[in-house]
């Protein structure tokens, strides 16, 4: 391909530059033409340390959405300004990425997905945990029948002591929500993608704030202000899919346990199950021959998942993504599948306030 896609990065904080942008800078067919933040320096030095020559910079995204060059628009702004600025973007005509979660709630997920109906555009979120090798050789060993039916699951995301305390992390009204919203969307990504089942019925939820006013907390990044300290320090969930299925959701920030587990899915089905031991490590049971097997795949201490590394789940969710605009073909991640983990997310929050089941019918 000689002309290279025009990308256009809006917010560019911490997820930008962890992820997004240095994931992009290794795309062979992408170059960065335009850097958007509210504060300027950040752009600034976005521009400078991945951008091409003469990069623009702005401080109102409306301002790079005039810009008819750019194709692509990364959105890694706040939860609260994702639904309006991706939609603004695809109105614009760009083909966006969204940073994870899709939106705040289902109203607004609901607004991206018909704007990229009503445009024709390209819209994904960033589960990059899917690109993951223990990710993608579970998903290839459930799709190829191996598990059985899938009526058991759990998705979880388990921290002992490390609530972000940069940003606007713990900060309800800018992020909709704490742990649940933020890492325990990955694991319920992980989990609904397995078992390719979207079709949530009910779930009941319960939501704590149980350590957000300690001080000498043991923070992996120093203690939280307890005064910011706004959303839930860990949240869970009951949810029961219309065929039957059961999944339960266990997230936290801060939790009294022994280990951290994050971003992991368990599954169990009619023939076998498996379970994320850790990102890389997967072990598979069943029985065969009459006799209960266990295997473990990776966990070689220094080694990833059964190679020397590979490419790393940015990259490889940055290339997919591109390879899908050029190639015309459907994203790994669909809005439509984001959208389902952004509704059961919603229900879980709803029946925590409301001490009731949420119900999907309608939604």
């Amino acid at each position: 391909m000689e002309k290279k896609l025009k990308v256009g990065i809006i917010g560019c904080g911490g997820i930008a530059n962890g992820k997004h942008m240095p994931a992009l800078k290794k795309v062979a067919e992408v170059e960065m033409v335009a850097f958007c933040d509210i504060i300027v320096e950040r752009a600034e030095k976005a521009a400078k340390d991945f951008g091409v020559e003469g990069a623009k910079v702005y401080k109102d995204y409306k301002e790079l959405l005039k810009d008819k060059s750019i194709d692509v628009v990364h959105v890694c702004t706040p939860n609260r300004s994702h639904s309006f600025i991706t939609v603004d973007a695809l109105e614009a005509g760009k083909h966006v990425m969204c940073e994870k979660p899709m939106a705040i709630n289902s109203e607004e997920a609901k607004k991206m997905l018909d704007a990229a109906k009503r445009t024709g555009k390209k819209l994904t979120i960033g589960y990059q945990n899917r690109q993951r090798n223990d990710s993608l050789y579970l998903k290839a060993e459930a799709d190829d029948g191996v598990f059985g039916d899938i009526y058991y699951a759990k998705a979880t995301a388990l921290r002992r002591r490390a609530v972000p305390t940069w940003g606007v992390f713990i900060n309800e009204y800018e992020q909709g929500g704490g742990p649940l919203i933020d890492i325990g969307t990955h694991a319920l990504d992980l989990t609904l993608w397995t078992m390719n089942n979207y079709k949530p019925k009910y779930c009941v939820g319960t939501t704590y704030h149980a350590l957000n006013n300690q001080t000498e907390t043991g923070n992996a990044w120093g203690d939280w202000d307890p005064k910011q300290f706004t959303v839930e320090d860990c949240a869970f969930g009951f949810i029961v899919m219309e065929n039957g299925a059961t999944i339960v959701l266990e997230s936290s920030w801060a939790l009294n346990i022994t280990e951290d587990r994050e971003a992991c899915t368990t599954v169990c089905g009619t023939k076998a199950g498996a379970r994320m031991i850790d990102q890389g490590k997967l072990e598979i049971n069943g029985v065969k021959h009459g006799r209960p097997y266990v295997t473990q795949l990776g966990g070689t201490k220094g080694v990833a998942f059964y190679d020397a590394g590979g490419d790393d789940p940015a990259y490889r969710e940055a290339k997919a993504w591109i390879k899908s605009i050029i190639d015309d073909t459907e994203p790994v991640v669909l809005p439509e599948q984001a959208l389902v983990v952004t509704q059961i997310l919603e229900g879980i929050y709803e029946s925590a306030k409301t001490g009731k089941p949420y119900y999907f019918e309608n939604k």
